[in-house]
């Protein structure tokens, strides 16, 4: 598929709709909520599947956020199309995660250098070793340096990108030995296809849930309350 053959099966929109920085939840809703609380003039330019994306600006920036869904199937899909049929450059995944390690608490905002991961997905790619695929160092250096100005503390390190969110077996405890922060479903799939397209990419996750204490945020909270992460990925654009 080319540029002239956009929409795309999944994206019914034309070329040019959207800004070169996308910010990707995977929620849908937080999609709708970040162009309404944080950008002005944003439009609507996707809603296939109910998967919404808008364009608008953000300190007179360009910039857009659209949905991912959930897993690095969803992910994979959404962020090759912008990569690859619409010029998006950079995409800052911004969603939650869960905690693997004690120094974080419920609300911690996690920045991802690297995703150890479980998914097959990665491994279509032609690499036979182990992969873990890596930040690009242009944003995540950018977003250290501005959570230093915006007097927010974040821990940046490896996340663990999984498969499956109900699994009959535990891996927390190792990884939580290896120095993985967090525990999330995406992360893996997006560097992959930046690195692939030669974009950037990056992951800023707010703690929703501890797991090795079990203390968790409700479902509302999760859609409406990670203001700092937001706010630290539209920077960015």
């Amino acid at each position: 598929m080319s540029k002239d053959m956009v929409p795309t099966p999944h994206i019914d929109a034309p070329v040019g709709a959207f800004a070169r920085t996308v910010l990707m939840p995977g929620d849908p809703l937080r999609a709708k909520l970040i162009a309404e609380k944080f950008m002005t003039d944003a439009k609507l330019v996707n809603n296939v599947r109910g998967i919404q994306g808008y364009t608008g600006l953000y300190e007179g920036k360009p910039v857009s956020v659209m949905a991912s869904g959930m897993g690095c199937p969803s992910i994979g899909i959404y962020s090759y199309e912008l990569y690859n049929f619409y010029g998006v450059e950079n995409i800052i995944r911004v969603g939650s995660a869960g905690a693997l390690n004690e120094k974080l608490k419920v609300r911690d905002v996690v920045i991802a250098m690297s995703a150890y991961n479980s998914s097959s997905y990665v491994r279509q790619f032609g690499f036979q070793g182990d992969n873990a695929p890596c930040a690009s160092w242009e944003l995540l250096s950018r977003a250290m340096e501005n959570a230093g100005k915006m007097g927010l503390k974040v821990h940046c390190g490896a996340v663990y990108t999984s498969e499956n969110f109900y699994s009959e077996g535990d891996d927390s405890a190792v990884l939580g030995k290896l120095g993985v922060l967090a525990v999330e479903m995406e992360t893996a799939a997006l560097y992959q296809n930046a690195a692939l397209a030669r974009k950037n990419a990056l992951t800023i996750c707010t703690i929703s849930d501890h797991i090795l204490t079990g203390e968790s945020l409700p479902a509302n909270e999760r859609q409406e309350s990670f203001t700092d992460m937001i706010r630290l990925a539209l920077t960015l654009a």
